[in-house]
């Protein structure tokens, strides 16, 4: 079963200022579209045809680099297209509950956030999760996921990887980050709170 590059789920100009039409045309089209081909054609054929994108993930860790960089890449980027929403929301009481334990709140957290994202080195993702009952700020590094790790549910990530802010904010990545966090998806990071699990890639 191969896998399939799902739509973004808004309008190309939904993000904008802070994500461009032109930014998503190259990100989701080009980039994330060669991720998904390249894991395609590393499957067809073998015992990883019909697994889930999760299950191929956790199976090429550590034993085929170019695989896991491919199928680890399809997934946080579908990730990550749900993690933006053009329409403004506020975490669940849940959710916000669990932010000023972990943070002391949410402003808290979004400065977090961009400081840890704007001192990353390099290429890799920037995520907010819930490990243990508690949330955390975790990094992951170049093509590296949180989609297959044990006890650790992915809740937001944010892209650092140039491509997918250079032609907005040039190489200023704290602009990005300022503009970006305007954009988070918190009924998103709640579904994913309360399913209590990872989230499937849907293609």
């Amino acid at each position: 079963m191969a896998f399939k590059l799902i739509d973004l789920p808004y309008p190309d100009t939904a993000l904008e200022p802070a994500v461009s039409a032109e930014t998503l045309s190259y990100h989701h089209g080009k980039h994330h579209k060669a991720y998904i081909d390249k894991t395609n054609a590393a499957i067809e054929g073998s015992d990883h045809a019909n697994g889930s994108l999760i299950e191929v993930i956790a199976a090429a860790r550590g034993s085929n680099q170019g695989l896991f960089n491919n199928a680890a890449q399809s997934w946080n980027h579908g990730f990550y297209w749900y993690s933006l929403s053009p329409t403004a929301s506020n975490p669940s009481n849940e959710l916000r509950s669990m932010i000023d334990q972990s943070f002391g709140s949410v402003d808290a957290l979004i400065e977090q956030l961009k400081e840890r994202g704007a001192g990353h080195f390099a290429s890799g993702w920037v995520w907010l999760a819930e490990k243990n009952g508690a949330l955390s700020i975790e990094e992951t590094h170049d093509g590296d996921t949180l989609a297959d790790q044990q006890g650790v549910n992915p809740l937001l990530v944010i892209d650092l990887w140039e491509h997918a802010y250079y032609l907005d904010h040039q190489n200023a990545r704290p602009q990005y980050l300022d503009a970006v966090m305007d954009k988070l998806n918190w009924s998103f990071a709640a579904e994913n709170l309360t399913r209590g699990k990872t989230w499937e890639y849907p293609g």
